[in-house]
């Protein structure tokens, strides 16, 4: 893709997986939507910690109040009250898909005739700058460069030419290709829908005593509302929302199940349900397996906070090493925007993570973390650990190496950044200065999470969504090129005027 990554925020400095974020909506007549929604935004900000939005449907508009920062910094008690309606959604993004800023935050606007929509997005559309293009060559105005406006834009424009919202979702789902699950309002009714491959995921939940429904990127969104799970909302299904109920409609075919396994491994928060079991309990098995493919002779274990403790306990109980907090992390420190030297960096690991010297000093460590990315960060922790006095740092790592770039909504789509991708496993070990490293390998970690089908891309470069050649071009190393498993369908290939000159047929 030709997408402007947020840049100016030293991506390559970090050694965190990012996604692109969160997204709820509810419909629940004579509630407080705008206040529902915003605890739900703050139950998901660990999905993204960029910008937040919130849009509001009334019965005659939509109303939209969306800007930079957590959720906490962008909404006041005014705006919520000034958000009124029965019908709502909201996002919070981090950034990995194109503009930055005001532009790029969520709901994105649309207008169809008199009507306003807002939709948000968590995902990325590999076809999305071929879809611009035909859009703009059709006269249909963008205000930023992102994918999630793309399929904006696009449902606004069959939705003229349908006069039925599902049914100008149908046809934009025809045409996207990528990961996505996405949420919509008009003035009165909610819309959700996933892709085919149920990348990105999404749930639906019933409020008490009938007083609504609401769906989520995670069903701890649902718990903080007091929401009861249902069940997950289908690949390749749209639903909608409004005064007559829940209405499902399989509007594109499903196609191999290929939920993103790092929701288990990272992304998730741990008190998250996916597949019938907490996220919780998966970490925890995740470091049981972890501790028999690769055990160590240590003293102690310790984890990472936050995703890596819960492996960390898993390691300890299956290998009868003690476990105990060695890294206390500070929660009150957000993104960090000015990094002008590697000295401040570096700074900024040790203002979220510091030693327990008591704990650690004189101890041999299995410190166990959720995945190496860049090794920017491993290397710090090892040598912070290393200064409060452990005597050996055997690292442990609960997802395989990261050797391939995603194109499906992570922050990792140039491979040289990818430390596993140039190096030996030994290599990187000797680099970020531990005395052993081993990762869980990808057999295991899809024996820690409930049976089904998992994209393992980032491991294997086993691609479930083709990959266009304009969105990976320049993006690989030299011997590497991407296992593309299934080509696009026929009907993803069609433009976006042969699609209007159909639904214009099939009405008159």
């Amino acid at each position: 893709m030709t997408n402007q990554r947020d840049g100016g925020r030293d991506r390559a400095g970090s050694d965190e997986l990012h996604e692109e974020c969160g997204i709820f909506g509810v419909y629940a007549p004579g509630k407080d939507v705008a206040r529902m929604t915003y605890f739900a935004l703050v139950a998901l900000q660990h999905r993204g910690q960029e910008s937040a939005g919130i849009a509001v449907g009334d019965g005659s508009t939509v109303l939209v109040n969306k800007d930079e920062g957590l959720a906490s910094q962008v909404f006041t008690d005014a705006d919520m009250s000034a958000l009124s309606g029965d019908v709502a959604i909201g996002h919070v993004r981090y950034g990995t898909n194109g503009s930055k800023g005001w532009r790029g935050a969520q709901p994105h606007l649309s207008t169809i005739g008199d009507s306003i929509i807002a939709l948000a997005h968590n995902g990325t559309l590999v076809n999305s700058d071929d879809l611009r293009r035909q859009l703009l060559d059709l006269n249909v105005p963008f205000m930023s460069n992102t994918d999630s406006e793309v399929a904006t834009r696009l449902i606004g424009y069959f939705t003229q030419n349908t006069h039925h919202i599902r049914e100008g979702v149908r046809s934009t789902m025809e045409l996207l290709e990528g990961a996505y699950a996405m949420v919509l309002i008009n003035e009165r009714a909610l819309y959700a829908f996933r892709d085919p491959n149920g990348i990105r995921p999404l749930v639906l939940g019933e409020l008490p005593d009938g007083a609504g429904w609401c769906v989520a990127s995670e069903t701890c969104a649902l718990d903080i509302v007091g929401a009861r799970f249902v069940r997950d909302v289908r690949p390749g299904e749209v639903l909608r929302v409004d005064d007559s109920g829940v209405v499902s409609e399989q509007a594109v075919p499903p196609r191999e199940r290929a939920l993103c396994i790092f929701e288990h491994v990272y992304f998730a928060r741990p008190d998250s349900v996916m597949e019938g079991d907490t996220i919780y309990s998966d970490r925890v098995r995740m470091g049981q397996c972890l501790a028999r493919e690769a055990p160590a002779d240590a003293d102690l274990v310790i984890g990472v906070p936050d995703s890596g403790v819960p492996a960390a306990v898993g390691y300890a109980r299956e290998s009868g090493i003690p476990y105990d907090q060695g890294l206390v992390k500070n929660r009150y420190v957000g993104r960090t925007f000015i990094q002008p030297t590697q000295e401040l960096r570096e700074m900024g690991v040790r203002m979220k993570l510091n030693p327990l010297r008591e704990v650690i000093a004189g101890k041999r460590l299995v410190v166990v973390d959720d995945s190496i990315v860049r090794g920017t960060t491993s290397k710090q922790i090892v040598r912070m650990l290393r200064e409060a006095g452990a005597t050996e740092i055997h690292m442990r790592i609960v997802s395989p190496e990261i050797k391939w770039p995603c194109f499906y909504g992570i922050d990792t789509d140039v491979q040289g950044q990818l430390i596993s991708a140039n190096y030996t496993c030994e290599e990187v070990c000797d680099q970020i200065g531990a005395d052993s490293l081993a990762f869980l390998s990808i057999g295991g970690l899809k024996s820690c999470v409930s049976p089904g089908g998992y994209c393992c891309a980032c491991f294997n470069g086993d691609y479930v969504v083709e990959i266009p050649e304009e969105s990976f071009r320049g993006k690989f190393l030299k011997g590497y090129h991407p296992n593309n498993l299934t080509s696009a369908p026929e009907s993803t290939r069609r433009r976006v005027s042969e699609v209007a000159e159909q639904i214009e047929k099939e009405n008159q």
